[in-house]
């Protein structure tokens, strides 16, 4: 084998590295977290008040075990380098209003526009630290709560049907004869229709296979109001697709609600009553076509960071190595 020539010891053993041995040595010797100007407080809150700018993004993210934090991301920084202006530690709004507060006014007001989820605690902070910020409620997550009310009509059904089943299955067993199940013309039982259709009722009937579109069929003529649902659904996000001007989006919003009324649904009125109370913020999307999709992704890159560690023991120095890449 060939031998390194100063030491004598073979190459193989030259490039071993001790993954656990050299992390310890990068946090003691080789990087500058003992001398991190945050470490004291990082655990808690972290700040870095060079990064704001005119349009931010604030979310929730998890670190380790469940452990949210509310974190501040600056839009034009693209998830990369400078993208956090802020993390702390829960997502209680007074907390974080504390930690944003400790910047200048003059930073603060450099804030043009913020997208938030639907969250009370988020509107509080946006409107308490950015007086002069337009609030965008995140279009995605408005259509994330009609789709779960049609879910929520699709899982009911199931639950039906594997009633049902156990009960047909129990009379075949008191009257001695084998149980044999109802089929579809697509070969599915009752309950696999419904267990089968959750992905479907996701998207938009033109991205539906030949498969999905002959299951959608068979479901909707079953059960209309999952079908009544689905199309309401599809109408909101409908209404976010077209590139309209705020009146005509406020309009169609009014006419949205008035289907929904007709309706009679407790999930979808819950939704409507839920957007009525937000639309102002919701219909700011119209303005520059805003989303918290840059949140998401600032998430995605999150837990991909917190993968590649193989989970958070040390929250502060985790925080530190994320801060060296994104702040």
């Amino acid at each position: 084998m060939e031998k390194y020539p100063i030491t004598g010891h073979s190459l193989e053993n030259y490039y071993h590295i001790d993954g656990d041995l050299f992390e310890r040595q990068y946090k003691e010797h080789l990087s500058d977290y003992k001398e991190w100007e945050q470490l004291e407080h990082a655990e808690e809150w972290l700040l870095f008040e060079e990064n704001i700018g005119p349009y931010l993004s604030i979310d929730e993210t998890s670190l380790s075990n469940g452990e949210l934090y509310t974190i501040l991301t600056n839009k034009e920084a693209q998830g990369k380098r400078k993208s956090i202006v802020a993390m702390v530690k829960g997502v209680r709004s007074q907390d974080v209003i504390e930690v944003l507060e400790k910047m200048s006014e003059e930073s603060l007001n450099k804030v043009e526009e913020v997208t938030l989820d639907l969250s009370d605690g988020m509107r509080k902070i946006v409107r308490r630290c950015f007086p002069k910020a337009q609030r965008v409620i995140d279009r995605f997550h408005v259509q994330k709560l009609a789709c779960e009310a049609v879910q929520e009509i699709r899982i009911k059904h199931r639950w039906e049907a594997i009633g049902e089943e156990t009960n047909e299955m129990e009379q075949s067993k008191e009257e001695g004869r084998q149980y044999i199940p109802f089929r579809f013309e697509n070969g599915d039982t009752r309950k696999e229709l419904l267990a089968r259709s959750r992905y479907l009722i996701f998207k938009s009937a033109e991205k539906w296979t030949d498969s999905q579109k002959h299951r959608a069929h068979i479901l909707f003529r079953e059960y209309p109001d999952i079908k009544e649902a689905y199309n309401m659904s599809h109408s909101l996000r409908m209404i976010f697709n077209k590139r309209s001007s705020i009146s005509s989006a406020r309009l169609n919003l009014a006419r949205w609600y008035n289907s929904v009324a007709d309706m009679d649904t407790k999930a979808f009125n819950a939704i409507a009553a839920e957007i009525y109370e937000h639309h102002e913020e919701i219909l700011n999307f119209y303005n520059n076509r805003s989303t918290n999709a840059s949140a998401e992704s600032f998430n995605s890159k999150i837990k991909s960071f917190r993968a590649q560690l193989r989970g958070v023991v040390d929250v502060k120095f985790f925080l530190f190595r994320l801060t060296k890449l994104y702040a």
